[in-house]
């Protein structure tokens, strides 16, 4: 018996859900109720016949059915949306400004999220430190801004997620005996860093900076070679590397808020703000 067409809106859901990992951040970004999509899920379980999630009180995880079904149902909603963006046939620019700190190698899904969200949007994207992010943004060059909390806040602005910052180094890597710790950071203009080193000092640990860099993957490519421990976002750390604070005893870092300033108001920029904010969500969770 073939299998009627199935729910779009639903399968959207099932998207979200497998993304954020949870019922409530999926309703808000569907701008419904957890029941709502509740519903919705279970209809899309019913009329497949498979169960696509594994819920528990405390996770929400994708079953062997749904991993199946997940590329699918992406493949789906994606198109989809560039069905109705062929209708738009004005080219929206957006300019958007992200903390360097904060961008890892979790891009390439960022844009192909925002690219299936709207395929006739073109992104200007500069990654710049968060004061020089923010500068721009008050001057009016950058139509949002993803940005680590400001000190001084003249927007008001979204809180996306809150990003952990660790020591971060080679599984294997051991501090010589009377050596400082060597330290791969941003520079002196990085709070972070800042933090970092005078966490050190009132811990009595001597350091040492043998590495500067911008950028994440930069910072994070002399700890992957074994060469410091640097100061980064756990969710930014090169693959290989693991949190080797613990280890070493160093003392715990400051977390930071991520925020997303915006003034745009227009419908078609705001549901593009909502896709990149969702987007980091679900690649931070």
């Amino acid at each position: 018996m073939p299998v009627k067409a199935l729910d779009l809106d639903a399968v959207k859901a099932f998207v979200f859900i497998a993304d954020l990992q949870s019922f409530t951040r999926a309703a808000e970004v569907l701008d419904t109720t957890q029941s709502a999509v509740s519903l919705k899920l279970r209809r899309l379980e019913e009329q497949l016949g498979r169960r696509l999630l594994e819920r528990t009180p405390r996770q929400v995880r994708l079953s062997a059915e749904g991993s199946v079904f997940l590329d699918a149902a992406r493949s789906l909603v994606g198109a989809h949306e560039r069905a109705m963006a062929s209708f738009q046939v004005e080219q929206r620019r957006l300019t958007i400004g992200i903390s360097q700190l904060i961008v890892g190698s979790e891009l390439p899904a960022l844009l192909r999220r925002m690219n299936e969200h709207d395929p006739k949007l073109l992104i200007e994207m500069r990654v710049a430190g968060s004061r020089e992010v923010m500068q721009a943004y008050e001057e009016g060059t950058l139509d949002a801004a993803l940005v680590l909390q400001a000190d001084n806040r003249r927007h008001q602005g979204e809180t996306i997620f809150t990003e952990n910052f660790v020591w971060i180094g080679a599984p294997n890597w051991a501090l010589r005996p009377g050596q400082p710790l060597p330290l791969s950071t941003q520079g002196e203009s990085c709070g972070i860093r800042a933090a970092a080193v005078r966490a050190l000092d009132e811990a009595g640990i001597a350091w040492t900076e043998v590495f500067i860099g911008k950028g994440a993957a930069v910072v994070g490519a002399a700890a992957a070679a074994g060469l410091a421990i640097a100061v980064m976002a756990r969710r930014t750390a090169p693959s290989g590397t693991i949190d080797i604070g613990p280890a070493l005893s160093l003392p715990s870092l400051p977390s930071q808020e991520v925020v997303l300033y915006s003034a745009l108001n227009d419908r078609r920029s705001r549901n593009a703000m909502r896709t990149l904010a969702e987007a980091f969500k679900s690649l931070s969770a």
